[in-house]
């Protein structure tokens, strides 16, 4: 019973806190609005989470607004070309998530009347939605007492608890610490509360235990450990991939580039040809052309580094499988990230 009355103490002051600093944010709907009967929508709620997964919301707040400008319902986006959405994406990276999202938003319009479900079990099956994300979803905009588990909240709790097992192994330690703590009430805004926390306060480096709410209830600042919370296990040196990327444009100024399949990293994405990337891949250039190595690009994956010799030709006959875009209609902003750095190391070249 001690331990429960403790657990929602820390929630309460937790709550408490959150009604004064909780962040402002375009797809949040506000403590006070929600205390006024303002209920959150799922779509954009979803969107977000979608978006935020493994990118940082500062990066977030450009496309989500720009997405929901564009395809302001879930019916929208459902019925917007696969194209215009994975160019509007272009620079968030993880390209699967915007497949999956299209994906998903056609079945909630087809199998779900355009509602989406508010259950976890069935937000479960939808693609692309996993444990977390359906659980944020759960919380966030239907307020159930379902449990989040991200690097903010994985923090918090090590801290508090002076979790010592380092990550990932403390994973379930963590959940288990971070569910008896999720209160049955205004859980969607304890949700919110404990990532933002993370986020402004418990931050990874010099955490501001001094204006932190649950500092008393805090072993790792009472031990003085807190900066060093939580544990990481040494990560594993990235493997460096190899390859070679073909930039070319013809007599007419349209650029010659192809849409990746559907499977594989940048899938479904528009951008230049390349070979293959493994540790001594050929240059087998895609058509004929007379090229010309200008330098190289390097990207990182989350698994790998990539190097890419960039190839140059113009101007060329493009061969039939290619997909042309005139120079006039061509936006370097509609390519993911990798494709703009070989655009911007061979843009003089083609200016001249």
């Amino acid at each position: 019973m001690r331990d429960e009355l403790k657990c929602i103490e820390i929630a309460d002051t937790l709550l408490a806190w959150y009604d004064t600093h909780a962040r402002d944010l375009p797809w949040r709907v506000s403590p006070q609005d929600r205390a006024n009967g303002v209920t959150p929508d799922p779509y954009r709620v979803w969107l977000s989470e979608i978006m935020l997964q493994q990118t940082t919301v500062a990066a977030v707040k450009s496309y989500f607004e720009r997405f929901t400008a564009l395809w302001p319902t879930v019916q929208d986006l459902a019925a917007a070309p696969d194209d215009a959405v994975m160019a509007e994406w272009a620079g968030l990276g993880y390209y699967a998530r915007a497949r999956n999202l299209l994906k998903c938003a056609r079945v909630i319009v087809a199998d779900h009347g355009g509602v989406f479900p508010n259950d976890h079990a069935t937000l479960l099956t939808l693609p692309g939605i996993g444990p977390y994300t359906a659980s944020a979803l759960s919380a966030i905009a239907f307020d159930a007492p379902e449990t989040i588990l991200d690097g903010n909240v994985e923090r918090v709790m090590s801290r508090l608890y002076r979790v010592e097992t380092p990550l990932p192994t403390s994973k379930p330690e963590l959940m288990a610490l971070a569910t008896r703590l999720t209160p049955k009430h205004r859980a969607g805004d304890y949700a919110q509360a404990v990532m933002d926390l993370g986020a402004t306060v418990c931050t990874p480096k010099s955490p501001s235990c001094g204006i932190c709410p649950l500092s008393e209830n805090c072993r790792a600042r009472r031990e003085g450990v807190a900066a060093d919370l939580p544990k990481k296990l040494p990560k594993k040196p990235k493997p460096v991939r190899l390859g070679h990327i073909y930039v070319s444009r013809t007599a007419a100024k349209e650029w010659v580039l192809e849409t990746r399949p559907e499977k594989g990293l940048l899938g479904g994405m528009l951008g230049w040809p390349t070979s293959e990337w493994s540790d001594a891949p050929s240059d087998r250039p895609p058509f004929d052309a007379e090229w010309q190595d200008i330098g190289a690009i390097r990207h990182t994956f989350t698994h790998f580094h990539l190097i890419l010799r960039v190839h140059v030709s113009h101007p060329v006959t493009a061969p039939q499988h290619a997909v042309l875009l005139h120079h006039s209609d061509f936006r370097p902003s509609d390519l993911p990230t990798l494709m703009r750095k070989a655009f911007d190391l061979s843009q003089a070249i083609f200016d001249n």
